[in-house]
């Protein structure tokens, strides 16, 4: 892990969406697509407005979630609406995204078909990630049923979980698919979050799944 300390959030928005334009477009340098793995939230928000108006091949870029609230994209908890309103836009908006949501009853009933249409992608060639102060990323929570197994080593590319709390399932990324990433990035505000990150280094995924994803990682941190 490699941390990066900002003076504000405004700098780290900017070096960040600079740092994310490179490495897509030197992995799009060596290879035809590249995948781009995002989180919801209100972090990634100014980001994702500076990086979208970068100007690399856009169309060769396949943009998914790492994570999603089983709701329509029009829902305003969907991760995919923010995605497609912040990033998929200007520039990027000729990128291709790729829904973790599709409109049935339950997630399990399609999580195959997303997986497959997932599976080209990997490994994912750029990745971002955000932690909440439970030490939890994508929808990987402390405690939740089913994070044992997307923690697993053999684990699926996607699960499907429930959070304690949570009003909706949540489709996921698993742990080994996102720590599979080529190039991967944290971003983070506050000092209370800095000393969750601290923490999670010292506690077993299990209880910080965080920590399942820093290996090569850099974090991007600013108060």
């Amino acid at each position: 892990m490699k941390l990066i300390e900002y003076a504000d959030r405004e700098i780290l928005a900017m070096d960040v969406a600079n740092v994310l334009a490179t490495d897509l477009m030197e992995h799009l340098i060596a290879c035809e697509f590249a995948s781009f793995a995002v989180p919801g939230g209100t972090s990634p928000g100014p980001i994702f407005d500076m990086l979208c108006a970068v100007d690399l091949d856009w169309n060769r870029v396949r943009v998914f979630p790492t994570d999603e609230r089983w709701v329509p994209q029009e829902h305003v908890r969907s991760n995919g609406r923010l995605i497609c309103d912040r990033l998929l836009r200007a520039r990027a908006a000729s990128a291709t995204f790729l829904p973790l949501y599709a409109p049935v009853g339950a997630p399990e009933d399609v999580l195959a078909d997303i997986e497959a249409m997932l599976m080209p992608e990997l490994p994912i060639s750029v990745l971002m990630l955000g932690m909440g102060a439970d030490m939890h990323t994508a929808s990987l929570f402390p405690g939740a049923e089913g994070l044992q197994a997307a923690l697993a080593p053999d684990a699926p590319v996607l699960t499907a979980l429930r959070p304690d709390d949570m009003p909706e399932r949540r489709v996921s990324l698993t742990a080994r698919v996102l720590d599979g990433a080529l190039a991967k990035h944290l971003v983070i505000y506050g000092a209370q979050k800095r000393a969750a990150l601290e923490r999670a280094l010292s506690l077993p995924p299990e209880l910080a799944p965080i920590n399942a994803v820093l290996t090569q990682t850099t974090v991007h941190w600013a108060e």
